[in-house]
């Protein structure tokens, strides 16, 4: 009875443990699973959605953690912590303009990201960085001008740079009363997805690879970080997938209708949980244009649902704490809405 007693506490422990370490893997698999035995056509085309989207992002995520990984191992970490340590609203205007125009995704800028707060970067310049990334790029603005018109196209690169300095100095301003003062989880930085601490510089040595220490040190921040963007980028696309699936683009058209400050309201909410992706919103926003519905509401769609889409707050979800999340959210959502609703003054008098 007593050997019975402890084989089950013993595996009630591993089952926990298993499940603290390795939860977010659990929980990717355990929707696969019940997607296999309660619809499986769509179990199929959720993994293949997420294997996809995976392919796809993947030369901007090994780019960006190659870079993550040579800043800790040279030890170059330290000088862009200090090229950071200038006028805090300086600072905040070149991590939105770099974050608007940048060619990384809102996936891609993980690994520097974590990399820039474990340095001791200030949370408000990343901040206007990791707010600005996912409105706008190169080949975003190209396409949403082909698309749309190039008129929109210039605003949604404002609207980026914009909400980028909005969020920063919101940011700025909170810290100066004490508040995030360590924005990222435990075990983030440090050896995990980040360098060393701006406090505690090293020597830059530009080839790395003739150290071992260094050498190690740029294959282990490599993998960690790779290890922690695919478990979470995996479950992100999975949901992103059952939500494309089970949320017809016909239900987003029928809510985003209309004239008006109310479907600039509604478009900013409606672009949380409904929001395609960069590049497929930009037909779906086109069509309702063309039938009429308010410049501004698809603005407003489009950025709110860029910075909130789920790759990007999962990925904000896992790498910083629950207040900078929730900051994180709040700062989209008001930026969206001001986007959208400034959009639509300036069309209404052009």
């Amino acid at each position: 009875m007593t050997d019975t007693t402890l084989s089950t506490v013993g595996l009630r422990s591993t089952l926990r443990q298993l499940w603290q370490d390795q939860r977010v893997w659990l929980a990717s698999a355990l929707i696969l699973v019940a997607l296999a035995v309660f619809d499986t056509p769509q179990a199929a085309d959720s993994a293949l959605f997420a294997g996809t989207a995976l392919l796809n992002t993947a030369p901007f995520l090994i780019l960006s953690i190659a870079i993550a990984a040579w800043a800790g191992a040279t030890g170059a970490d330290n000088l862009i912590a200090k090229a950071f340590t200038g006028a805090p609203l300086l600072m905040i205007g070149l991590g939105a303009l770099a974050g608007g125009v940048s060619p990384f995704c809102s996936c891609g800028v993980i690994p520097l990201i974590a990399a820039l707060l474990a340095m001791g970067v200030p949370l408000s310049a990343v901040m206007a960085f990791w707010l600005a990334s996912p409105i706008m790029d190169p080949s975003m603005f190209v396409l949403t001008a082909g698309v749309l018109d190039l008129e929109f196209a210039v605003a949604k690169t404002v609207a980026a740079i914009g909400l980028g300095v909005f969020g920063g100095t919101v940011v700025h301003l909170m810290m100066k009363g004490g508040a995030f003062t360590d924005p990222l989880r435990e075990g983030i930085g440090n050896g995990g997805c980040g360098g060393a601490k701006i406090r505690a510089p090293k020597p830059v040595v530009w080839r790395f690879w003739q150290d071992a220490e260094r050498r190690a040190k740029f294959g282990k921040t490599a993998l960690s970080t790779t290890l922690f963007l695919a478990k979470w980028l995996t479950l992100a696309f999975i949901l992103e997938s059952l939500m494309l699936a089970w949320i017809p683009a016909e239900t987003v058209t029928a809510a985003l209708g209309g004239e008006g400050l109310m479907p600039i309201v509604t478009a900013t909410l409606v672009g949380v949980p409904a929001y395609l992706n960069g590049y497929a919103a930009l037909p779906l926003v086109g069509g309702l244009i063309e039938q009429g519905m308010a410049p501004g509401a698809g603005m407003a769609f489009l950025v709110a649902g860029g910075v909130t889409s789920l790759p990007a707050a999962m990925a904000v979800w896992a790498l910083a704490r629950p207040q900078v999340f929730a900051l994180y959210i709040g700062l989209s959502l008001t930026g969206a809405f001001a986007s959208g609703l400034l959009f639509q003054l300036w069309t209404s008098m052009a």
